[in-house]
């Protein structure tokens, strides 16, 4: 892992169906994110955060809600990320809702292109995130961008960083998954993605999940992973406005840390969906730090 950390702010709840990701990174910096980074030896620097179009909270349109304005922040993003990685820095994206994802992880396969690196991307959500505008009525794109990355969706999204498809649905290992709809669900299915659902985890517990999820990766990998604050059981991080119950446990999330500082091949991370709103004291917040400190 890179010893210098770059935090990127992207305050937006663009993609969402509620308000308040948008306070996600200054909850973040509050609970005291570059502190305990840097007490672990790191180098932190904060880019503060990126500016885009205001949320104009309209219902969709031709299926999807809010698309010029989750194009305009996921290409600066983009843009942000991959200069951090020029850097030879590690980015740390400080959502926001998870359509940012599409922004981050262009930007990363885009960079994996050029220096010849293999790339692995761990979705950990409740979600696949991997509906369409033909499946999902709400039209929030924060269900779309993992099918978005693989293609599947207008040109304007699937285009940012110059390249249809962004990534191929086999660099992708999804942990935590339990709220999929039917159609998605089929989709997943021929789209061919690797899913360690929670019965997965339930039945093999997390270690061996993590040993299953990292196979194949190697020195030449470049590993990003994307994290969900609803990944995390409601119980211990209430501070989603998608919560599903039944997820990840304290111990269970801090194992993924472990194993994936263990593992040591992170270049890059997607903190995301935290709603400081639905909060409580900020207990979310603080989780999160101690989770990426873990990691």
């Amino acid at each position: 892992m890179q010893k210098v950390l770059s935090l990127i702010g992207a305050p937006t709840d663009i993609g969402a169906g509620a308000r308040g990701a948008s306070m996600g990174p200054e909850a973040l910096r509050v609970a005291g994110l570059a502190a305990v980074l840097e007490s672990h030896g790191l180098q932190v620097v904060d880019r503060g955060n990126l500016s885009g179009p205001a949320n104009p909270w309209l219902p969709p349109t031709e299926g999807y809600r809010h698309l010029n304005e989750v194009v305009a922040w996921n290409q600066t993003l983009h843009e942000a990320v991959h200069a951090e990685l020029a850097l030879g820095r590690m980015p740390i994206v400080l959502g926001g809702d998870h359509c940012l994802g599409l922004g981050s992880i262009s930007a990363v396969a885009r960079h994996c292109r050029e220096r010849g690196k293999q790339l692995r991307v761990l979705w950990l959500d409740a979600h696949a995130d991997f509906n369409t505008a033909a499946l999902t009525p709400s039209g929030n794109i924060h269900g779309m961008p993992v099918a978005l990355l693989c293609g599947m969706g207008p040109p304007a999204l699937t285009g940012i960083g110059g390249t249809t498809p962004a990534i191929n649905a086999s660099v992708v290992r999804q942990i935590g998954i339990r709220s999929v709809d039917a159609g998605e669900k089929r989709l997943v299915h021929q789209a061919g993605l690797e899913v360690f659902d929670m019965r997965y985890i339930d039945e093999m517990g997390m270690r061996h999940t993590m040993e299953q999820a990292l196979l194949g990766v190697d020195g030449d990998t470049h590993l990003h992973v994307s994290f969900d604050v609803d990944f995390l059981d409601p119980e211990i991080a209430p501070a989603v406005g998608t919560t599903v119950p039944g997820g990840a446990t304290f111990r269970e999330a801090h194992l993924i840390m472990e194993k994936l500082n263990d593992c040591g091949r992170v270049g890059s991370l997607d903190l995301v969906e935290l709603n400081p709103f639905l909060d409580e004291r900020g207990k979310t917040a603080r989780l999160m730090v101690d989770l990426t400190a873990s990691l």
